[in-house]
């Protein structure tokens, strides 16, 4: 009798178990077809759908993180439509016809990604400095002929900009205010100058000034205090000398220089490659911008002055270093002619030491 209810009692016991277990399982279920509902609700892709206009969204636009309307031929974004997307963080946009953005894109202050190449946008929105989260800024292939005045004091989280091939004519000076800028792309526009001040610029890893062609003829002085720098291409300018606080920059590995009318440093300095330029512009500053005579680098092939011949990797690395001019101590050194000196053979003191 006592072995029977045992038997009943752990039966019961197994039953309530498995409807735990069941229980679990259905939740788990139900959560996982809600997180699932959720995603796609906060992703909204109608990329290449041939849009004119945006249609009505059937979800609550507070739940969309990605929003992606490229590659459509949008005229115009609703301003009704951004104020509404709150908590959006990536804005994909690029490949339309769009000729401005609206000025409620301010409201969008959780944005981080915003991509709007591709279109015919002429200026930004002053509105855009309070998307203050934005980390990545794409408007290559407009035609932009200024940004914001303020647009570095307010975007401080912004890591990449590129506004390549548009129309500028300048770069605001509060863009040396972007110090967590890692990427500035302003090629392909009409570029007269670029900031003073972008010493700021503290991360910056990339600068790519190229094919402002005959517009931008020189580069600021401060370019060479971009201690992050590492790669720098200004080719395709009509930029004569580079400042020698180039040869500061300690972490550049690339530097591309070609189709510029350079005087300064050399073509023959140039063909050595980065290494020789460095050292070529460090020799400049250091010797009082006076430019180094041409026989101060001239290739050693043969050997060293003191008959000791050089390996050919030695002759890579120092075929344009500058001479260095030894005292002399032979038969024609100051030091010598002095003993054969009349004014010393027949000085008093001469005579009264022998």
């Amino acid at each position: 009798m006592y072995e029977l209810q045992q038997f009943e009692f752990l039966h019961q016991d197994h039953q309530i178990t498995m409807k735990m277990d069941d229980m679990r399982r259905k939740k788990k279920k139900e959560t996982k077809k809600a997180s699932t509902k959720e995603d796609r609700a906060r992703v909204v892709d109608l990329n290449g759908m041939s849009l004119d206009s945006l249609p009505k969204f059937s979800i609550d636009l507070a739940f969309i993180r990605n929003l992606n309307l490229s590659n459509n031929n949008l005229q115009n974004i609703p301003e009704s439509l951004t104020a509404r997307l709150l908590n959006l963080e990536k804005l994909d946009v690029h490949s339309n016809q769009l000729r401005s953005l609206p000025n409620s894109i301010g409201c969008l202050s959780k944005l981080q990604v915003l991509n709007v190449s591709g279109n015919f946008i002429q200026s930004l929105p002053a509105t855009i400095e309070n998307c203050r989260a934005l980390e990545e800024l794409n408007i290559n292939f407009n035609i932009l002929s200024k940004l914001p005045d303020t647009i570095g004091f307010e975007l401080i989280k912004l890591k990449k900009l590129s506004v390549n091939s548009n129309k500028l004519v300048f770069l605001p000076s509060s863009t040396s205010h972007l110090m967590a800028l890692t990427v500035l792309d302003v090629r392909l526009n009409c570029l007269r100058s670029l900031p003073d001040n972008l010493e700021n610029l503290i991360n910056l890893e990339t600068l790519n000034v190229s094919q402002n062609f005959r517009y931008l003829e020189s580069l600021p002085y401060s370019i060479g205090l971009l201690l992050s720098l590492v790669e720098l291409d200004v080719s395709y300018n009509n930029i004569k000398t580079l400042p020698d606080s180039i040869g500061c920059l300690q972490k550049l590995q690339k530097l591309s220089v070609e189709g510029n009318p350079l005087v300064s440093p050399p073509p023959e300095v140039v063909e050595q490659g980065l290494h020789v330029v460095k050292e070529y512009m460090c020799h400049k500053m250091n010797s009082g911008d006076k430019t180094p005579t041409k026989k101060r680098w001239w290739k050693v092939k043969l050997g060293t002055f003191n008959g000791h011949m050089r390996s050919g990797k030695q002759l890579k690395h120092e075929a344009f270093s500058p001479l260095q001019y030894q005292p002399m101590n032979g038969l024609a050194s100051p030091g010598f002619m002095w003993k054969l000196s009349p004014l010393r053979l027949f000085s008093p003191r001469r005579r009264s030491l022998s």
